[in-house]
């Protein structure tokens, strides 16, 4: 057995352990302490297994590495087949990184009635068993399997744990994602039937048909390609197909919305790396055009939604949006440098947006309301929580020096070359970016104190509290962060300070497979100074 066969079987210990932790907690409805206990352990032990997966892999070495392949559905070409790239595996860190942030700062959440914390932890679990699943696999038919089941866990956890208008965040999102998924079922056997004209059989391997990809007409890549990417574009997700993605975010609980907007989304963009540009070169060089209008429409439009949002979720959503139009432009602008960007910036901005939603929760925590207006001058009682806050918007605006500068300047420096137009279209963005988060910050934090969510009730008509006791019932009602709460940020805070400062190591990982990627589309970097041609 070689190596990469070897290591195989830690892919299938990763997909397999999340699944074994939802099925211990959930049964333990009667014993919520130890349920969330149980679960951070499996997590936990989740990461490091993540750790040792990245210890094995080599940048180096093979296209796919930790290879496992078990017959499956001979009949149907189909196996049970494993396998990473270093696009895949920064995402597996990503999640794994996620997961135990996110319960621990769901430790203390107040779930909706008859809903209990073994059955928000098990879907938790689930959920990245699933996300696991869609980033190991390297058969386009397991892919899909786990592609359209992760809706199910997520539906779930919007619908039974989710905010007043939950039901219906959940159907939306169930069916947008539903309706992609079967237009793409459409292409996967249209790839099905593609291999068995070329081959003499068909089959699902995702090796055997990238090479046999540049074989494929023009023309019926372009019908392929638009199947899968329709499904794609639905997960990432970009204009207009985006509209799911609001009501979500908002009806999620906060953990879930992590994970939704963190990780989920990027499922479509690494959708596009591994399945549209490898599979349907010709095609993705075609539509590349429709693709980056839509990429730089999500980044102005989103921008300029965020700015008039006064729910502090859809604000959050709607910043995603634009950031995934970044993303997209860099994907679709065809060097190196802006592919390794794009997947830098997927990275990247799951820790950035991950750390504001789960400051935006701890701020509902305590003042029960999600809208903007019902806050003001919390940095006077709690100036902690409003320093989270800052960093978190920070990165997200991409200052110089936070993980999502270099994201954004290597997707703007390595788009130029080849898309000039698009690219400056794509920087007043970053503009808009910077006016929409410290609006947003002003609003909620600067100033006196203020709103109903800060205020309350504390003082009634005709009060006679000395101004002294007053500010100490203040603070007792809306108190600074707790060492929980310290604790559940500072990872992110490290990470958006590290690879900020020093995002090299990721970097390492992801560049050869992304030069893999453009070879595979047939495509070199574009030559500065020569038309980017």
């Amino acid at each position: 057995m070689s190596a990469a066969s070897t290591g195989g079987g830690l892919l299938l210990a990763m997909l397999l352990l999340p699944l074994v932790g939802s099925v211990v907690v959930a049964p333990m409805r009667s014993a919520p302490t130890v349920a969330k206990a149980t679960g951070m352990a499996f997590a936990l032990g989740e990461l490091v297994l993540a750790s040792l997966a990245w210890s094995a892999y080599h940048p180096g070495g093979g296209r796919l590495q930790l290879i496992l392949s078990i017959p499956w559905i001979p009949a149907f070409g189909t196996s049970f087949a494993l396998g990473i790239d270093g696009i895949a595996l920064v995402m597996i860190a990503l999640i794994s990184v996620l997961v135990p942030i996110v319960m621990g700062s769901s430790w203390a959440d107040k779930l909706p009635e008859d809903r209990t914390p073994a059955g928000f932890y098990a879907l938790l679990l689930a959920l990245q068993s699933l996300l696991i699943g869609v980033f190991v696999s390297t058969d386009v038919f397991l892919f899909y399997l786990f592609f359209e089941v992760m809706l199910v866990p997520m539906y779930f956890l919007i619908g039974r744990f989710g905010g007043p208008r939950r039901q219906y965040a959940a159907v939306k999102f169930f069916l947008y994602s539903l309706l992609g998924g079967l237009v793409m079922l459409g292409s996967v056997i249209g790839l099905f039937v593609v291999s068995g004209n070329r081959l003499g059989h068909g089959t699902f391997d995702w090796a055997a048909l990238v090479r046999i990809a540049g074989s494929v007409p023009q023309s019926t890549q372009i019908w392929l390609f638009l199947g899968f990417f329709i499904a794609f574009a639905i997960k990432a997700p970009l204009v207009p197909l985006h509209t799911w993605l609001p009501d979500a975010g908002a009806e999620a609980p906060v953990g879930a919305g992590v994970l939704l907007v963190g990780v989920m989304d990027k499922v479509g963009i690494y959708g596009f790396l591994r399945y549209c540009l490898p599979l349907f070169p010709a095609a993705s060089r075609a539509l590349a055009p429709l693709v980056l209008v839509l990429a730089v429409a999500g980044v102005l439009y989103g921008a300029l939604l965020a700015v008039g949002q006064t729910d502090m979720k859809r604000f959050v959503a709607y910043t995603s949006v634009a950031h995934f139009g970044f993303i997209a432009l860099g994907v679709f602008a065809f060097s190196t440098q802006a592919q390794a960007g794009a997947v830098l910036y997927m990275v990247n901005h799951g820790i950035s947006t991950g750390m504001l939603f789960i400051v935006v929760g701890m701020l509902m925590a305590r003042g029960g309301s999600r809208l903007i207006s019902d806050y003001g001058g919390v940095a006077v009682l709690a100036p902690v929580l409003a320093g989270m806050m800052l960093v978190a918007g920070l990165s997200s605006l991409a200052l110089p020096g936070t993980n999502s500068f270099v994201s954004e300047f290597l997707v703007l420096i390595g788009s130029f070359p080849r898309q000039p137009v698009y690219t400056i279209l794509a920087t007043t963005g970053m503009i808009l970016a910077a006016l929409y988060v410290l609006w947003f910050y002003q609003r909620l934090m600067h100033g006196p104190v203020r709103g109903a969510a800060v205020v309350g009730t504390l003082e009634g008509p005709g009060s006679t509290m000395a101004p002294e006791t007053a500010a100490q019932r203040q603070r007792a009602r809306f108190p600074d962060l707790s060492i929980r709460e310290v604790a559940v940020l500072a990872p992110l805070v490290a990470l958006i300070l590290l690879l900020g400062l020093y995002p090299q190591p990721v970097l390492n990982v992801i560049n050869p497979s992304v030069g893999a990627t453009l070879t595979e589309v047939g495509l070199s970097d574009p030559v500065v100074g020569q038309g980017g041609r």
